[in-house]
C-alpha cells in the first residue's frame, strides 16, 4: 500500500508479450509433486540421492509424469539431448503443468535443473518440507537452463504407508486419485481411480465476518487524503485495516503508535473507544503489518515467536480483532505460517487474518505469499490482492492481461480460486481514487462488473471463468481516507454491490 500519493507504477513483468501458445520443452532432473503432506522420514542423510526423477529425459514418453488436462506430449524435435523432449501447450484455463513425485531424503539439499525452450517456462518444487522454490523464464528462443536448489525438511521423504494427506483442494470440487507402489524394481501400474468431492466449507477463520465483506485501509498518517478518526470510517466497510504497524529492533516484532499530531490531536483513548464502537456495530478492526515501505522480517522460529507475541500484545492493548499481512518485500512462508498459527493459538477462533499481496505474489502456488495463504487456509479470513501498481500479468488461462480492465481482475482472481483458496477467501483490492495509487484505478462500475462475472457469470469481458463462485468474499480498497476525499464514491458504489451479492 502506498503511504504517499503519486507513486509511479512498478512494472511486474518483462515488456515482451508471449506467444498465445507456450511450447515448453526440457530435460528435468527432478520435480516434486504438489499437494503431498504428512510425509514420513527415515533417518537423517548426509547427502541427497542423484537423478531421482524416473524417465527424466522423456525417452519413455510420458511414463512417470502426470500432465494437467492432457497438455503434455513428447517430441523428437526440438530436443536438447537424447532423442526426446517434453512439449506442453496450455489451452483454455489450464497452465500445462507436468509433475512427478520423487523420493528424497530428509535434511538434504537437492538441485532441480531443466533445459527449456519457449515462452513462460517454469520449474519448481513443492512439498519440500521447508520453503518451496521455483524459477522461470518469460521466453527463450534457444535452449536455456533453469536451475534452483532446495533443502528438504527433517521429516520429508515421499509418500509411504497406506495413506496420504492431500492439501490445497478447492471446495465443492470433485477429485480423482490413483495409487502406485514403488520399490527398488520400479513402479507398479496405477490403481483404479477413486473419486471424491470436497465439502462446501473449505476452511477460513474470522468469526462473524459477513459472507460478503468490504475491507478498507485506514491511514494512521496524513498524506494529503482526508484525515479521519476510526469513528469517521464509512459504514459500508466491514473490515477496517489500521495502517500500519512497523518493525522494531527485535527481529520479527512489530509496534504501533497513533499519529496523534498528524491526525489533528486524535488521542489514544479516543482511538480505542472508536474501535469498540465499530465492533459494537458489527465491524472488525485489524492491525496491518508493513505497507509499501514496511520491512518486517520473519525468517526463523525466534522471529516468528516475536511476531506472534507482539501482534497479540497490540490486540490486547488496542482491541484489534486480528492482523493484516501487507508485506511487499517478500516473506518466508514457513515461518510466517508458524507465526500466524502461534497467534491463532493465543487469540482463538475469532481471530481475523487478512492479506494484501501484490499481483506478482499470487501468480503461482509456489510463491511465498500464496504458499502462506494455503498453509493457514483453515484460519485465513481473506486475501485481498492488490490489482494495481502492477502492469501486465498472466491470468489463469495463460494469457497476458493489462491492469485497468474487468479481464485483469477476473483472470487473476481465477488463479487464486483454482490454486486452492476457497472463494470466501478471495477479495478484489483496488484504489479508491486515482490519488490512491500510481496506477490501476478503475471505476466502481468495473469492480462491480468483475464481482458479477466471478459470482454470476454476468458482465464479463473477454475472459469468462469456467464456473461461478457465489461465495466470493468481496472487495478491498486503499483507502477509506482517499474514498472520503473522492466523495465516498467507492464505498457507496462497491459497498452496496458487495453486500447485495448472492
Amino acid at each position: 500500500m502506498d503511504r504517499v500519493p503519486g507513486t509511479p507504477p512498478r512494472r511486474r513483468t518483462p515488456g515482451r508479450t508471449p506467444r498465445r501458445t507456450r511450447p515448453w520443452a526440457g530435460l528435468l532432473a527432478a520435480v516434486l509433486g504438489a499437494s503431498v503432506l504428512s510425509l514420513t522420514g527415515a533417518g537423517p542423510a548426509s547427502a541427497a540421492d542423484v537423478n531421482n526423477a524416473k524417465n527424466g529425459g522423456y525417452e519413455s514418453g510420458l511414463g512417470n509424469w502426470t500432465c494437467s488436462a492432457s497438455s503434455g506430449t513428447t517430441v523428437s524435435s526440438p530436443v536438447h539431448g537424447g532423442s526426446a523432449a517434453l512439449k506442453a501447450t496450455p489451452a483454455g484455463q489450464d497452465n500445462a503443468k507436468c509433475t512427478q513425485t520423487v523420493a528424497v531424503k530428509p535434511n538434504s539439499t537437492y538441485t532441480l535443473s531443466a533445459w527449456v525452450q519457449g515462452g513462460y517456462a517454469y520449474l519448481g518444487a513443492t512439498g519440500t518440507g521447508t520453503t518451496d522454490v521455483s524459477t522461470w523464464t518469460p521466453d527463450s528462443t534457444s535452449w536455456k537452463q533453469l536451475t534452483t536448489t532446495f533443502t528438504t525438511g527433517a521429516a520429508t521423504t515421499s509418500v509411504t504407508g497406506t495413506s496420504a494427506t492431500v492439501s490445497s483442494l478447492a471446495a465443492s470440487t470433485s477429485y480423482s486419485f490413483q495409487v502406485t507402489a514403488t520399490n527398488a524394481a520400479g513402479e507398479s501400474a496405477k490403481s483404479t481411480a477413486v473419486t471424491g468431492t470436497t465439502s462446501a466449507s473449505s476452511g477460513g477463520g474470522g468469526g462473524s465476518v459477513p459472507k460478503h465483506a468490504v475491507t478498507g485501509y485506514w491511514q494512521n498518517f496524513n498524506n494529503g487524503a482526508k484525515v479521519q478518526k476510526i469513528s469517521d470510517v464509512q459504514s459500508p466497510y466491514d473490515i477496517i485495516a489500521v495502517a500500519f504497524a512497523d518493525a522494531t529492533s527485535t527481529p520479527g516484532a512489530v509496534s504501533f503508535s497513533l499519529d496523534s499530531a498528524g491526525l489533528g490531536g486524535y488521542t489514544v483513548d479516543q482511538f480505542k473507544a472508536d474501535i469498540k464502537a465499530k465492533q459494537a456495530a458489527g465491524k472488525k478492526v485489524v492491525i496491518s503489518i508493513g505497507g509499501q515501505n514496511g520491512t518486517v522480517s520473519v525468517n526463523d522460529s525466534a522471529s516468528a515467536a516475536n511476531f506472534a507475541n507482539s501482534v497479540y500484545s497490540l490486540m490486547q492493548t488496542y482491541g484489534f480483532d486480528g492482523v493484516d499481512i501487507d508485506l511487499e518485500n517478500g516473506l518466508n512462508a514457513t515461518y510466517m505460517s508458524q507465526a500466524l498459527r502461534s497467534l491463532s493459538a493465543k487469540a482463538g477462533s475469532s481471530l481475523v487474518i487478512t492479506m494484501a499481496p501484490q499481483t506478482i505474489d499470487m501468480q503461482s502456488t509456489s510463491n511465498g505469499y500464496f504458499q502462506t495463504a494455503l498453509n493457514i487456509k483453515d484460519i485465513l479470513t481473506v486475501v485481498n490482492m492488490q490489482y494495481y501498481n502492477s502492469g501486465s500479468m498472466l491470468g489463469c488461462d495463460g494469457k497476458v492481461y493489462s491492469q485497468g480492465s474487468v479481464d485483469f481482475l477476473t483472470a487473476l482472481a481465477c488463479i487464486q480460486l483454482e490454486g486452492g483458496l476457497a472463494p470466501s477467501q478471495v477479495g478484489l483490492g483496488l484504489p479508491a481514487s486515482t490519488s490512491g495509487a500510481g496506477s490501476g484505478y478503475v471505476s466502481p462500475t468495473v469492480v462491480n462488473n468483475a464481482l458479477d462475472c466471478l459470482t454470476k457469470a454476468t458482465n464479463c469481458g473477454s475472459f469468462k471463468p469456467s464456473k461461478t463462485y457465489p461465495d466470493l468474499r468481496g472487495a478491498m480498497t486503499w483507502s477509506t481516507n482517499w474514498d472520503a476525499s473522492a466523495g465516498n464514491a467507492w464505498s457507496n458504489g462497491v459497498g452496496a454491490h458487495v453486500h447485495a451479492l448472492p
